[in-house]
């Protein structure tokens, strides 16, 4: 929930995961064998059950359940397959038994009716999948693009991360975070915006594409603040015209140069810790100034300051999903006492321990996004380019433009 020339895309394929998403939506969730003799057991129950009852009762009717539960787990060819089993042994039990042509015809013309309306409920099932399975997967291309899948390395970090969306089934929620290499370093947000739903995403997605094209362009750190403070300003004048809710977005960025020096500017957000010789400890920025989209109620400008990065130390920047979980008694989660126990590991190590004691410690219960950035520098092996953002929102563009 990034830098260099446009390469045009290539042409137009299937998302990913598109074809398995489609093909588990219809695939059965039941094998051959055990719907044969789940068919062939309640047939003969069934079938039993009326020829004890006699002419007084008629349960054979009773078999349309069986294509009717065959259409919630099976396909539709096994829908049909269990239908014409049903149809045929109501066929054969009415011919046997006996009765009236009339109440013979009813009885069969019944079931079959009733055949084939578990036949197309299956058949509207397994579309509805299908469609939810394609929609899923334009939503996972759509976070690509949002928020990049994580470690990110640049030229001065490499940056470790986890992202997790306060819904299960939504991809992308209120918290931003980006990594991007500039000709003056590597810059780095994380951020939360105020607020939930797609309205909050939008802002994010605003604030996120300004960081990608200032952080670039812009030589200073607290001028790249700015280009944000106006994208936000744009968003919350168009949020206004159309009756949608202002929001602001807290917001901590860091810039990281070639000299090892690193400068932050810290927009309302939470500080971030500093993990070194066992030791975990608060970041003392001196200067928080208001959130993003706010700056006009303050009379300050935005300053950046240096902090203390030493190598071989992890930086740990995050949201208040993290400090604001709660046990069952209510209780904040006490970040600062974990971390105190994992300052020794590695990034990757110190994210998984969290995540893990984060959810053992709400019982699951999520009342929040929660993004986690765990930065440290890189050493010559890990230096690497990472993938142009312009790229990105080019295939951003690709996958709803239809091209």
């Amino acid at each position: 929930m990034t830098f260099g020339l446009l390469s045009r895309p290539a042409p137009r394929a299937a998302l990913p995961g598109t074809e398995a998403g489609e093909a588990a939506a219809r695939a059965p969730r039941i094998g051959n064998g055990a719907l044969s003799g789940g068919l062939a057991l309640l047939t003969a129950v069934i079938v039993s059950l009326d020829v004890l009852a006699g002419n007084d009762l008629r349960l054979v009717p009773l078999l349309v359940v069986a294509p009717a539960l065959v259409s919630v787990f099976g396909t539709v060819g096994q829908t049909a397959v269990a239908g014409a089993w049903v149809t045929g042994a109501a066929v054969v039990t009415r011919a046997a038994t006996g009765g009236t042509t009339w109440d013979v015809i009813s009885s069969i013309v019944f079931t079959l009716f009733a055949c084939l309306l578990s036949v197309a409920a299956c058949a509207l099932r397994v579309r509805h999948a299908t469609e939810i399975a394609r929609l899923r997967s334009a939503a996972v291309a759509l976070q690509r693009q949002i928020l990049r899948p994580l470690p990110i390395p640049t030229d001065q970090i490499t940056a470790h991360g986890t992202y997790t969306p306060i819904e299960e089934d939504r991809l992308v929620g209120g918290d931003i975070y980006e990594v991007v290499q500039s000709p003056y370093g590597t810059r780095v947000i994380i951020g939360d915006v105020q607020g939930k739903g797609l309205p909050a995403i939008g802002v994010g997605f605003a604030v996120l594409g300004a960081f990608r094209e200032a952080a670039i362009r812009e030589p200073s750190l607290t001028a790249v603040v700015d280009r944000l403070e106006d994208a936000v300003t744009r968003q919350n004048a168009f949020a206004a015209q159309t009756g949608d809710t202002e929001r602001f977005v807290t917001a901590l960025v860091l810039g990281f140069d070639g000299d090892g020096r690193v400068r932050a500017v810290n927009c309302g957000h939470l500080l971030p810790r500093l993990l070194h010789d066992g030791v975990a400890v608060p970041v003392p920025l001196r200067h928080t100034s208001v959130p993003l989209g706010m700056a006009e109620l303050s009379n300050e400008g935005r300053t950046a300051e240096r902090l203390d990065f030493p190598p071989g130390a992890t930086l740990l920047m995050f949201t208040d999903g993290v400090t604001e979980a709660r046990d069952a008694d209510g209780r904040f989660y006490p970040l600062d006492h974990r971390l105190s126990r994992w300052a020794r590991r590695s990034p990757q190590g110190v994210l998984d321990a969290l995540e893990h004691d984060l959810e053992e410690f709400s019982g699951g219960v999520r009342r929040d996004d929660v993004a986690v950035l765990a930065l440290r520098r890189a050493t010559s092996a890990e230096a690497a380019r990472p993938v142009p953002a312009g790229h990105e929102a080019v295939g951003a563009a690709e996958v709803f433009s239809g091209r």
